[in-house]
């Protein structure tokens, strides 16, 4: 089984032929084709090859579903005997991406 470990938005993350994962924010339309080719590990299913920093000639890429919004998360901030409270939300957007290929280079 192939797989790879990329950056994107300055997070990392697996990557399997088949697998919907969820990325910060792309600017891409949905059904449009995108390559990341920052490839930090990458595995052809017998050898890992392990990037210093990254993979030569090993991307990447993936078909884009959808893009949307998380969970809201509560943001509170308390500060004792003062009576000071402040609350605030948040909801981080997203692209729901599903990946189509791996390749190692």
């Amino acid at each position: 089984m192939s797989y790879a470990i990329f950056a994107t938005g300055g997070r990392q993350f697996r990557a399997e032929p088949g697998r919907t994962i969820k990325i910060p924010l792309l600017e891409a339309e949905p059904g449009s084709k995108v390559v990341f080719d920052r490839v930090l590990l990458a595995s052809d299913g017998k050898r890992v090859h392990a990037g210093k920093p990254v993979v030569e000639g090993a991307k990447v890429t993936a078909e884009v579903v959808r893009h949307g919004l998380e969970k809201k998360i509560r943001i509170y901030r308390f500060a004792r005997r003062t009576g000071f409270r402040r609350h605030a939300g948040h909801r981080q957007r997203f692209t729901e991406v599903k990946i189509a290929d791996v390749k190692v280079g």
